[in-house]
């Protein structure tokens, strides 16, 4: 399956990226660097449009989620190779306000992409509850 075109940072180390679907729905990707550690990034990335009220991570219920965690998953790649001392890459599964499982689906969805992003021979994904961290090994 092929990503989104994405719209990368115009500076090649820049943390923020953004892509827009068929549907014209426009994701942004950030990734934000932990104070006491400048080698863990946390990714959070969500809705842009206005139609979605500002509620950045809306179920937007288009069809396409596997080619958004396709692009999802190119942009950590990029952002990899620009940044290639990242030693530990953080994201989280946001739990809908209807579910009442421990993992979330958002988290379940996540996991399924993991190793296409993360390696299992150059990265160890440690799962606690919805909150994922891979952390180069």
């Amino acid at each position: 399956m092929e990503p989104y075109p994405i719209i990368t940072p115009a500076i090649p180390s820049g943390q923020v990226y953004q892509f827009t679907t068929d549907h014209e729905v426009e994701y942004e990707v950030r990734f934000g660097r932990k104070k006491n550690d400048i080698f863990h990034a946390v990714v959070v990335f969500g809705v842009l449009n206005e139609e979605y009220e500002g509620e950045e991570y809306v179920v937007t219920n288009k069809g396409d989620a596997f080619r958004v965690m396709t692009t999802i998953s190119e942009v950590i790649r990029i952002f990899l190779k620009e940044h290639h001392n990242m030693q530990i890459i953080e994201f989280t599964g946001i739990m809908r306000e209807d579910e009442k499982e421990e993992v979330s689906k958002r988290t379940k969805l996540y996991l399924r992409f993991l190793p296409r992003v993360f390696p299992p021979s150059k990265w160890k994904a440690n799962i606690t509850g919805n909150r994922i961290l891979a952390k180069r090994i």
